[in-house]
């Protein structure tokens, strides 16, 4: 995991360095940062990861800064909060933060966290698939065409769609079940497992960055529509390479 690199952004010393201890203890690279500037210089010159993000900096708002990144990145943010810090936290999710802890915390819970964020947004390095039938088969859809194995999706333009692997495994499950309503409780159960966090609803985040790279209006979306109270449903048909419809 020393390619994986974190990038703290605190300015309280003292958390800091708890941090960046638990965190390199645990095998990430750790890079700080206590302004905007600082932050963007980060992303500037440094692939990063994931960004915790203290939401109470003294001379600047952490929400404003969320914000910010947002414009320019998908990078998976978690934000560190006041423990009765609720409309912040409430306003960062909007905003596009992908977790929050409240103060103070404990290394176990920050650790699972991270671990959680990072494998929901595939930054974590992944183990070499298994050879099956189904790895060299493509998909299609809407005038798209992706292939799983090589986690590719082309437009209907013919031009490469920058997917990262975790849009990538979420449009997966989006294809393995077209015309069919899944909830968010599926969709999280198919992407991390029966045994995840009450805390790691942050689907929705997840399919509004995949909806910005599929879809022609991702504030009017008709490949991934949401369904009130329940969850999402994939509207298109999709058809193997062959031809074959997938079941609807």
């Amino acid at each position: 995991m020393a390619d994986t690199n974190i990038l703290v952004v605190e300015d309280d010393a003292g958390v800091r360095k708890l941090l960046r201890s638990c965190l390199e203890s645990d095998g990430y690279a750790v890079q700080e940062a206590t302004t905007a500037a600082e932050v963007r210089e980060a992303l500037s010159h440094t692939r990063v990861n994931l960004i915790t993000l203290d939401l109470n900096l003294e001379r600047e708002s952490g929400l404003d800064i969320a914000q910010e990144i947002r414009k320019v990145s998908d990078v998976p943010i978690i934000m560190v909060t006041a423990k009765d810090d609720l409309i912040d936290r409430v306003v960062g999710l909007e905003i596009g933060a992908d977790d929050y802890i409240p103060k103070p915390f404990h290394v176990r819970e920050l650790l699972a966290r991270v671990h959680s964020v990072l494998r929901r947004s595939g930054e974590r390095p992944a183990e070499p698939a298994k050879a099956d039938a189904n790895a060299s088969r493509e998909l299609s859809f809407a005038g798209f065409r992706a292939i799983p194995d090589k986690l590719e999706l082309t437009g209907p333009d013919g031009q490469i769609v920058d997917l990262t692997a975790g849009d990538f495994r979420l449009l997966t499950v989006f294809l393995e079940s077209p015309r069919r309503v899944l909830s968010r409780e599926q969709i999280m159960d198919i992407l991390n497992g029966p045994g995840w966090s009450p805390y790691d609803r942050t689907i929705d985040n997840q399919v509004a960055r995949l909806r910005k790279k599929i879809e022609v209006e991702p504030g009017a979306p008709k490949l991934i529509k949401t369904v009130r109270g329940v969850g999402y449903i994939f509207t298109p048909e999709v058809t193997l390479k062959a031809g074959d419809t997938r079941p609807a």
